[in-house]
């Protein structure tokens, strides 16, 4: 019998360890390397790395190397060197950005230029999908020192497996009355890859033929649950379900992915660097992170499971357009979403237009 892991569930099994700060392995031909979370790591599993004598290095991603002047000379990354007896406070603070104004000089830092960067580039790879800091320490070893306790992958895999779309399995659906509509039903999505489920609203029984009324709704747990001021999320998700309502059919997608894609814990730190006087984009950038790391390739998938292949989208941003007509999802109409702007987002929402093209 085989009742191992295949390659997806290695990579399930990987994203665990690293957020409880167990090592992985990374392998790419005869090269292994030993790549731990900058985040997780504790000074114990740092100073048995040091211990080994080799060369040490901190995997960032360019946008946070732009912000400490380090040299970017891999084009997306930097392999920052870690001094021989750094301490993790070292290393974290390159990783993390909430002390930089406080603390602006980290280094010098010094970055490797010889040699390849597939390693680091599938560490840090494998840290986001995490949902840790874009932060890999990597340490380069000989193949018989490794210690098989440790989850082992290939470069290669990693690479193909987060940059593909994972296949999404339907679980169950329920109706489920909502105030906006006594008809709704809610379908429930889990991808095969181990990562958060995603749902599905439906209100009414759309006609699979025609185009129907939809919004991609990233989760917002501050602004959904909390009624945090500083989005406009929770008003945009009760306007777009009254709508749907109103209308009588609709689907509205909720997908868990929170902070434009970076997770609740990063948005916070988001949200700290801008209580420093950073806007949202700046923050991302900060911490490592691009503009949107959202996918909305999933929110396509699972419409066209639903039987849909064309929609009106709800939305402000051109970006869902673009990618619904790209996944084969013809948007026939963008229905303009323009509720909750108030003091306290005014600025957020002016940054979202110049900056990420939202119509607002």
């Amino acid at each position: 019998m085989q009742l191992g892991p295949d390659k997806t569930e290695l990579l399930a099994r990987a994203r665990a360890d690293l957020r409880m700060g167990v090592p992985v392995v990374l392998r790419d031909g005869d090269a292994v390397a030993i790549v731990a979370a900058a985040e997780t790591c504790d000074p114990a599993r740092l100073a048995a790395l040091q211990s080994a004598g080799l060369d040490l290095h901190l995997a960032i991603s360019a946008r946070r190397a732009a912000t400490l002047k380090a040299r970017a000379y891999d084009g997306d990354l930097a392999r920052v060197i870690i001094p021989k007896e750094a301490p993790l406070s070292w290393v974290q603070a390159v990783a993390d950005p909430a002390d930089d104004l406080r603390s602006p000089m980290k280094g010098p830092l010094t970055s490797a230029r010889d040699g390849k960067a597939d390693t680091h580039r599938a560490a840090l790879l494998l840290v986001k999908s995490a949902r840790l800091l874009p932060a890999a320490i990597v340490m380069t070893i000989p193949p018989d020192t490794l210690d098989p306790s440790l989850t082992s992958l290939n470069v290669a895999d990693i690479t193909a497996h987060l940059k593909e779309a994972s296949p999404m399995d339907k679980v169950v659906s329920a109706r489920l009355p909502l105030e906006v509509s006594e008809a709704g039903r809610l379908h429930i999505w889990r991808p095969e890859d181990g990562g958060e489920e995603h749902y599905a609203i439906e209100i009414g029984s759309p006609a699979r033929g025609a185009p129907v009324l939809s919004r991609l709704h990233s989760a917002c747990f501050t602004g959904d649950l909390l009624g945090s001021l500083k989005c406009d999320c929770g008003p945009q998700l009760r306007a777009a379900l009254a709508q749907m309502g109103a209308e009588g059919a609709g689907v509205l997608l909720y997908l868990n992915q929170e902070g434009r894609g970076i997770g609740l814990a990063n948005k916070m730190r988001a949200y700290a660097l801008q209580d420093q006087g950073f806007d949202t984009v700046e923050a991302n950038h900060r911490l490592g992170f691009e503009d949107d790391e959202r996918d909305f390739r999933i929110g396509a998938d699972i419409l066209r499971s639903m039987g849909f292949g064309a929609v009106r989208l709800l939305t402000n941003n051109p970006a869902k357009i673009e990618m619904m007509k790209s996944c084969g999802i013809d948007v026939v109409e963008r229905v303009p979403l323009k509720v909750g702007e108030g003091a306290h987002n005014h600025a957020y929402l002016a940054t979202k237009a110049a900056k990420s093209g939202h119509l607002l």
